[in-house]
């Protein structure tokens, strides 16, 4: 497994990241345990959870079981911000939520420190210098190690970049947005904002919640197990005529250097710009196996090329 320093700072992560959110939800607590130790069995170092996955808290209490003294082995994310309650007490990115959203998942993820905590969204009501120092105090008393964040839009992360630097206080590390062979929305500003400041690009939803393994067949219901079965919106959201024209295009590309789809949606993604860590969920110890499998393939500077014509 690759190790690479998450941007500009000095922790170290592996290029595929163990998404946490089916923990407590999709998966029973023995087959999460089954899935989290192969991963670590395998060189994945980065868990990603946050307090809202499986029903606010389940995935975090789940890894707080599990973990125990391979706790230490892994760099441990989790999030904070999306609302926690209905009443919108639990909720954004104030010093005083933040300071007992921090401790109440220190307290489910049974550990003392949180590696990588990270803003899940932006809080327009909060102004971003109080979060900022609230955010610093933590990693000063050492319950957090680095800081991010996640679905900010490009000129929220400068704000925060310049912000940080005005103030001598710790600066985001990271920036977690989604990003596949189909949604390349954050290339415009995002991506470029990352690279300005050395941001660390962790993206979820690499494989376009499964169409990018090319299991669903164009014109064809979708199978009845799978997320396009369970969830149709999912299906409405990425299976579009532009997506599926796509996919058509890259599965032959795939096929002919004898590769599958989902080792190019992640190879792809793992030479991308800014790129630290792939995150990527899992229900069975199978689908660890082919995610760390999956970012072998080295693609040239041809075939980096003819992908972009085939996706933009």
């Amino acid at each position: 497994m690759q190790i690479r320093n998450l941007g500009g700072s000095g922790l170290r992560v592996s290029a595929v990241g163990l998404g946490c959110n089916n923990f407590g939800q999709r998966t029973d607590l023995e087959t999460s345990r089954k899935v989290i130790h192969k991963a670590i069995d395998l060189g994945i170092t980065l868990f990603d959870t946050a307090d809202i996955y499986a029903g606010m808290g389940g995935s975090e209490t789940v890894l707080g079981t599990v973990l125990g003294d391979r706790r230490k082995d892994i760099v441990l994310a989790t999030k904070y911000a999306k609302p926690m309650a209905t009443d919108g007490t639990r909720q954004g990115a104030s010093r005083r939520y933040i300071m007992s959203a921090v401790e109440a998942s220190l307290k489910r993820l049974k550990t003392d420190y949180i590696d990588l905590y990270q803003q899940h969204e932006y809080d327009a009501l909060t102004p971003m210098e109080e979060t900022l120092r609230a955010l610093d105090d933590l990693v000063r008393q050492g319950k957090v190690r680095y800081i991010g964040n996640s679905n900010f839009p490009a000129w929220r992360i400068a704000e925060a970049e310049m912000l940080a630097r005005q103030m001598n206080v710790g600066r985001f590390v990271s920036c977690q947005d989604e990003y596949s062979l189909v949604v390349r929305g954050i290339e415009k500003d995002l991506l470029p904002a990352a690279q300005e400041y050395k941001l660390g690009l962790l993206p979820f939803f690499p494989l376009a919640s499964g169409l990018l393994t090319g299991k669903y067949k164009r014109g064809t219901d979708a199978p009845a197990d799978t997320r396009f079965a369970k969830a149709p919106a999912l299906k409405d959201r990425y299976a579009t005529a532009r997506n599926e024209d796509i996919v058509e295009k890259l599965q032959a590309f795939a096929q002919e250097r004898g590769h599958t789809m989902l080792e190019l949606a992640f190879s792809w993604l793992a030479q991308r710009p800014q790129v630290a860590s792939v995150i990527a969920g899992a229900t069975r110890v199978e689908q660890v196996e082919q995610n760390v499998k999956a970012v072998g393939w080295t693609l040239s500077a041809e075939e980096l090329a003819e992908v972009d014509r085939s996706t933009k």
